[in-house]
């Protein structure tokens, strides 16, 4: 099926079977609301140039196209990096993030809710309210606090309330039951600026139209940078914010092929992994129907990732219809793969990719040239930068990184073990070692 024949099939909130709205009657007003206000912000050219404005000025965009030299010979591809971990905040998130703060401000609503996995959303719409003024809360899990103790930092110091959820997995699927509690409750005065194209509709909707900046733009990079077209665009894909306004632009040109990475965790098949589309079937799930991570009772099952970002059992229902129609591609990596990702991006490229797309670099090591063919010309959305990762992936990876041991948490010097020269400092090497050989505590800034 091309994407012209599937197109025809889309109704209004939904893309073929996926989407609709499955929420409570205490959120119909809210949602109808919210769905004239983005049909009037999309009407108003003021909307449209105020948005610009700010993505140039306030975001740094465009964001570059850069062609990844050494990581293509590696690769045999030619692979170019849209360079998303460049915008401000350091992710494509602040792409979604302003246009829905203004429509916040355009509904006279106060107050913003989110919820985040690797903190870059809640980043995100905590830096949004400062610069529009809004009061906002940000439900992360307990577990990926743990994981993105940095990000957590900086979104308290840009003035937002986090709140550790502790039921269930403690990670994002339980970030969003908490975000989406809260709005049930609070929803006169406030707006969940949902992060990813997934929840009801317009959700995913608003979402794509606000990300597909990113596929806008590199497709015109691309045309004078490198000529004609590439032959794949690969992204991550957790709930699929980045890889939709990846693949947008894309969706029409039916030589290029739109590959959206999926993170396997420990691997397809073995229960711990958080490939939707690959293991999943159709629910419903946060409020439309997509695909779903469940068991043989239909209960929705744990997601694993090493990457907090990644670790969601649905998708958006988008990715689901792009799936299903034929049109999108949808593989997975594993965490091995994805530290291996990790790791030569830092060393061939000079850039600390987040966790996230580093499951895209790691697919494409390990399979890119197979997969699509010697010397084929690849647009991979590199959509965070990794400071937020780097204690963790040292953790995990139990990599030794020499100098780095000398330096605990508490920012005390420590002796790497093999230069002691006294019976202290040697005891000192032998602290280093018990961390497990990395000088990097249990608790990492996840």
């Amino acid at each position: 099926m091309t994407a012209t024949d599937a197109s025809t099939e889309l109704r209004e909130g939904y893309f073929g079977a996926f989407g609709g709205q499955f929420v409570p009657e205490s959120l119909s007003d809210a949602l109808a609301q919210l769905v004239d206000a983005w049909a009037d912000a999309e009407a108003d050219a003021a909307f449209g140039a105020q948005l610009d404005a700010l993505r140039r000025d306030y975001g740094g965009r465009p964001t570059p196209l850069y062609h990844a030299a050494r990581l293509s010979e590696v690769c045999g591809l030619e692979v170019w990096l849209k360079r998303e971990d460049l915008a401000h905040t350091g992710s494509h998130k602040l792409n979604n993030v302003v246009g829905q703060a203004l429509l916040a401000q355009r509904m006279g609503k106060p107050r913003v809710i989110a919820e985040t996995g690797a903190g870059q959303h809640g980043v995100a719409t905590a830096t949004a309210a400062a610069l529009f003024g809004l009061r906002c809360t940000v439900y992360m899990g307990a577990e990926d606090c743990r994981r993105q103790r940095l990000n957590v930092v900086r979104m308290q110091l840009l003035g937002a309330e986090v709140v550790p959820v502790e039921s269930g997995t403690r990670t994002l699927k339980d970030a969003i039951n908490e975000a989406m509690r809260d709005w049930v409750t609070n929803v006169d005065d406030t707006h969940y600026l949902i992060g990813s194209a997934m929840g009801p509709h317009p959700f995913p909707t608003i979402v794509r139209e606000l990300q597909k900046v990113i596929s806008v733009e590199d497709k015109e990079q691309f045309a004078t940078q490198a000529g004609g077209v590439p032959d794949a665009v690969i992204a991550c894909v957790g709930g699929g914010s980045n890889a939709i306004g990846s693949f947008a632009e894309w969706i029409d040109v039916p030589e290029v092929r739109l590959i959206g990475i999926e993170a396997a965790g420990e691997g397809v098949g073995s229960g711990r992994s958080a490939a939707t589309i690959s293991e999943g079937r159709e629910a419903v799930l946060h409020g439309s129907r997509s695909i779903v991570l469940v068991d043989d009772d239909g209960q929705v099952r744990p997601a694993h990732s090493v990457s907090a970002g990644l670790d969601y059992p649905g998708v958006g229902p988008e990715h689901a219809w792009l799936a299903s129609s034929g049109r999108g591609t949808y593989l997975a990596a594993t965490d091995e793969d994805a530290l291996e990702g990790f790791r030569r991006t830092c060393e061939l490229e000079g850039i600390i990719p987040a966790l996230e797309p580093a499951h895209a670099v790691g697919w494409l090591l390990r399979h890119g040239r197979a997969e699509l063919g010697e010397g084929a010309r690849v647009v991979l959305t590199m959509s965070g930068r990794g400071d937020k990762d780097v204690d963790e992936v040292v953790e995990v990876a139990g990599w030794d990184l020499g100098v780095a041991r000398a330096f605990g948490n508490d920012g005390g010097v420590r002796v790497p073990a093999g230069q002691a020269g006294t019976e202290a400092a040697t005891e000192t090497a032998t602290e280093v070692d018990a961390d497990g050989g990395t000088g990097v505590g249990a608790e990492g800034p996840a």
